[in-house]
């Protein structure tokens, strides 16, 4: 992040084999205040305040729904709050692509067929809005379903003691009590999108849409590359994301004040008559929209022979659908590499972070180390830098380091470990908080050494929550590409990167076909995660 600053007031960016920067100038910032950039600031802000408002509709209604009413099948209402976090937003933009592109979208087509004309259009403002609220209202859904969970019931029954409605019960108590959690949600949910490229690049860009990621992108793919205007951009982006990120880390705390109670107890579940079956409608809606039939669009994409569909009638034709593209890329060597590449980086990158994460969190919560306050405001730190940004540091870093990184997957596994370090803190420090250490204690007044008492008792008593911050980051490494988009060579492509350079050359049905082997990498990887412990936690990016 020095180096951006640094590049940002400079007339030079980083050269290999030189760390050394050109002339100080503010001349950089000009660009700040253009048009151009002021438009992506201005389609920033409204989009990820609209999706935003979005998500936490849908994720805190299905969080409700799940945690505290007797909604039919509630088990399926849970499966579709969480849901969609195991597709990536990169493969769900290029679903909705497909789905609903103005010209040969499937919806489209299909409207097309029966007399009436093209009606949808994600290429637009309100397009990315839509994809981005149905990717990010999971994040509400954790959030807000964990503070109703925990929800002490004795503040409810006192209400219903004293003459309360179950409806004036839940307006002056249990929405109060859950806002918290709720305004923390939302304050994490827009600074994501804020930063989200993957959704900006595939949804907007097509209908000329920019944000202040995809400026970002433009400027460093301009030619020549304008690196110092865009880290001038960068440090914009920056300090809008810290603002959001220290009003998000000043709600969140409090939620641990109000609705976490010490005792054992079980919160209410409130009979919500006819609401029963039209929450679980809405619930199962919600997961036909953000996974069912995106799932659908890539399988018929994948199938398609032809690349472009104007009719039905191409689907029923002879040869119209194969599965020969999709066996094709299960068996590519450039596939195969990606996939490789992509599990190495996960893998090392989780157990990496997970191990620096606990290292961190001990140091902090167990030891009276001087400076262990600053150690926790340094892992929490890239919570505010966009991963776009934290992509272009990294790059100039490691192109003018003496060290020969660059141009191997340890930079990747280097770029991942900083960008999802605050999640893994945050999974392993509650994690930590929840063993007495007074356990650890007994074990070193026995005779045994610190280390051997943290990795005989502490360790083996964290195991579920260390496995859950695992598989934590190996999620999010999997599905990572704005970071990756700067500093992968054609030796260490990802199949993140592989399926946006498939959707920018206009290679869809490869795109597709790739996609869904994606999504079943990442499933596969979870259940392994899951037959070893771990268990979904709180907290991603």
């Amino acid at each position: 992040m020095a180096l951006i600053v640094l590049a940002a007031f400079s007339d030079e960016v980083p050269r290999p084999g030189a760390a050394t920067l050109g002339g100080l100038t503010l001349g950089n910032f000009s660009i700040v205040v253009s048009h151009a950039s002021l438009v992506a600031l201005g389609n920033s802000v409204l989009i990820a305040g609209c999706a935003s408002v979005g998500a936490m509709v849908i994720g805190c209604g299905l969080a409700f729904l799940a945690a505290r009413t007797d909604v039919r099948w509630k088990l399926l209402v849970y499966f579709a709050g969480i849901a969609p976090m195991f597709l990536p937003s990169l493969v769900g933009a290029l679903a909705w692509s497909l789905l609903a592109g103005p010209g040969t979208g499937y919806l489209n087509v299909v409207l097309r067929s029966v007399g009436i004309g093209n009606v949808f259009d994600v290429y637009s403002h309100l397009g990315m809005v839509f994809v981005l609220t149905l990717y990010y209202a999971p994040y509400a859904f954790l959030l807000v379903y964990g503070s109703l969970a925990l929800m002490n019931p004795d503040l409810e029954d006192a209400a219903g003691v004293h003459g309360g409605s179950m409806r004036s019960t839940l307006r002056e108590v249990t929405f109060p009590l859950a806002l918290p959690a709720a305004l923390g949600s939302g304050v994490l949910i827009f600074a994501l999108t804020m930063e989200n490229f993957p959704v900006a690049q595939m949804i907007g860009t097509p209908g000329q849409v920019e944000t202040l990621p995809t400026f970002i992108y433009r400027l460093m793919n301009a030619a020549p590359a304008r690196g110092t205007e865009a880290a001038a951009v960068a440090v914009v982006l920056t300090l809008v994301l810290m603002v959001v990120t220290a009003v998000q880390q000043r709600v969140v705390l409090k939620r641990k004040f109000t609705t976490v109670s010490g005792k054992g107890m079980k919160p209410r579940v409130l009979a919500i008559g006819r609401w029963r079956t039209i929450g679980l409608v809405l619930a199962a809606a919600y997961l036909f929209l953000a996974l069912v039939l995106p799932a659908l669009a890539l399988l018929l994409a994948s199938l398609q022979s032809s690349p472009y569909l104007s009719d039905l009638s191409q689907l029923t034709t002879a040869g119209g659908l194969s599965f020969w593209s999709l066996g094709h890329t299960a068996i590519d060597p450039e596939f195969l590499h990606a996939l490789r590449n992509s599990l190495l980086v996960a893998v090392v990158a989780a157990t990496v972070g997970t191990t620096l994460s606990f290292v961190v969190g001990y140091t902090v919560y167990r030891t009276t180390s001087p400076g262990r306050k600053v150690l926790e405001y340094v892992a929490m730190a890239p919570l505010a830098v966009p991963a776009i940004v934290m992509g272009l540091g990294l790059l100039w870093t490691w192109v003018a380091a003496p060290v020969p990184v660059y141009g191997t997957v340890a930079v990747l596994v280097i770029a991942f470990v900083g960008i999802y370090l605050p999640q893994g803190y945050r999974g392993t420090t509650a994690s930590i908080l929840q063993v007495d250490d007074d356990l650890e204690d007994s074990a070193v007044l026995l005779g045994a050494r610190r280390f051997r008492a943290v990795r005989t008792v502490t360790v083996p008593l964290m195991r579920t929550g260390l496995l859950s911050t695992l598989l934590l980051l190996l999620m999010l490494s999997m599905r990572e590409l704005s970071a990756a988009l700067f500093l992968f060579t054609s030796d260490t492509r990802l199949l993140s990167i592989v399926v946006f350079d498939e959707y920018d050359n206009g290679a869809l049905r490869d795109a597709a076909s790739t996609s869904l082997l994606y999504c079943l990498a990442i499933m596969v990887v979870v259940l392994l995660a899951r037959l070893l412990g771990a268990r979904p936690a709180n907290g991603a990016r």
